[in-house]
């Protein structure tokens, strides 16, 4: 029996020894080495830490500054119109979107009958009579009640429009502050409009351009911050 247990024993230690190649399976030196390792990592984390606080300072002081410099005041402000920012009034006209009715049939005869989708004002309906309106030299636009600004995006689901978070149906309204003449140009040449009323005289979309002598866009009062944005 004796010899036995020393004969496993033995077997026990060439293993041992065999895993290692001879060196030591509890290897202190390396452990040292991974605690200098997360020791180094952490006073670099620490350096970054001082950092950014450092710049996040730099940051609200050159913010103070601005604030206190009526100049950098007065260029701010001068921004503030053409950023939406600002109240704006002025001649113009509205562009009214409508669904057709949900039994609406074909009106021109030899297309064919419609589909749900053709009944409805999508994404790039709404879009296609904006772009229109900038290209037109609009000096600012409003959809339904909410100001447009450069981080406005339109946004259908099902036939209801996401404008800034909240919700609208249709008819929707889009209003917009300029010479009312070249506005109308501008819709008058807009491929994506020309394509929307095809679908007005075949299936009885909504389409109506009104010329308003004044009109009162409020300034755009929500967050400006881009929440998801890369370099092109």
């Amino acid at each position: 029996m004796a010899l036995v247990v020393f004969g496993l024993a033995g077997l026990l230690f060439w293993i041992s020894a065999n895993t290692s190649h001879g060196t030591n399976l509890r290897n202190d030196s390396q452990s040292m080495e991974y605690r200098d390792l997360v020791r180094k990592q952490g006073q670099h984390n620490a350096e970054v830490d001082r950092e950014v606080i450092e710049l996040g300072d730099e940051v609200d002081a050159l913010r103070r500054a601005q604030v206190d410099d009526p100049a950098a005041q007065a260029r701010i402000d001068a921004l503030n119109g053409p950023a939406g920012l600002a109240p704006l009034s002025g001649a113009g006209l509205t562009v009214t979107l409508t669904d057709a009715p949900p039994d609406a049939t074909a009106r021109i005869p030899g297309i064919r009958e419609p589909t749900a989708d053709d009944l409805v004002v999508h994404q790039q309906d709404i879009q296609g009579v904006v772009n229109a309106l900038w290209a037109g030299g609009a000096q600012g636009i409003q959809i339904m009640d909410q100001r447009l600004v450069a981080t406005s995006a339109v946004r259908c689901v099902g036939n209801t429009l996401i404008l800034h978070g909240r919700v609208y149906s249709p008819p929707y309204v889009i209003t917009a502050v300029g010479n009312v003449d070249n506005l109308r140009r501008a819709l008058d040449d807009s491929d994506a409009v020309y394509n929307y009323t095809t679908y007005v005289d075949a299936y009885g979309l909504g389409y109506k351009v009104e010329d308003r002598k004044q009109v009162n866009l409020p300034g755009y009062t929500g967050p400006l911050d881009l929440q998801y944005a890369k370099v092109s």
